[in-house]
């Protein structure tokens, strides 16, 4: 007997496909722009943008601080892994100046605040709607093969990217990247 898969299921299989491909938890990669010198610094991008709050959030206000720009999704099961360590962190290194910056991406904003509100997230949330804010990093696509979420970018205290954090990353490799960052240009 010949068994026959119904379109419609056979369309479920290959999206749900698609989405663990998409967010496998692969080993967690850490890319490092080339040395930083005055030449060849690379400059984390400044953004302004509304965060879910309806607060205006800009990268500019962090002159002096570091940050983590940390790029997500409430459906990618990787992302919500890591979150509990972020909000963890964030309390610890707040009062040194850090945060981290989570860019929802392929969200709709009812669900993100669900998602956020229901996962304690206690930093600013961003939807990039129309990939506005994902442009801006485009450019360490072809040089770092970022290809997947979450994707977070280390930035200095001097405003410069000092690692890019490919994958699911530990409490231990955040913790690590924030005192890096933290200690950059000094």
């Amino acid at each position: 007997m010949r068994m026959r898969i119904k379109p419609f299921r056979l369309f479920g299989v290959v999206c749900l496909s698609f989405v663990m491909l998409a967010c496998q938890p692969e080993k967690a990669e850490t890319a490092r722009p080339e040395a930083a010198t005055a030449d060849n610094a690379v400059s984390a991008p400044v953004f302004t943008a509304r965060t879910l709050d309806g607060e205006t959030f800009s990268t500019a206000e962090l002159e002096g601080k570091a940050y983590i720009v940390n790029f997500f999704a409430s459906w990618c099961p990787p992302c919500r892994m890591e979150i509990p360590d972020m909000v963890e962190l964030q309390k610890q290194f707040e009062a040194r100046g850090f945060t981290f910056i989570g860019i929802a991406v392929n969200e709709q904003d009812d669900r993100i605040r669900s998602f956020v509100k229901e996962s304690g997230i206690n930093y600013p949330v961003i939807v990039d709607q129309n990939d506005e804010l994902g442009s801006l990093y485009r450019p360490f696509d072809a040089a770092y093969n970022l290809r997947s979420i979450p994707t977070s970018f280390v930035v200095g205290s001097d405003g410069r990217i000092v690692s890019v954090l490919v994958g699911m990353q530990s409490h231990e490799a955040f913790s690590k990247a924030i005192q890096q960052a933290i200690g950059a240009g000094k």
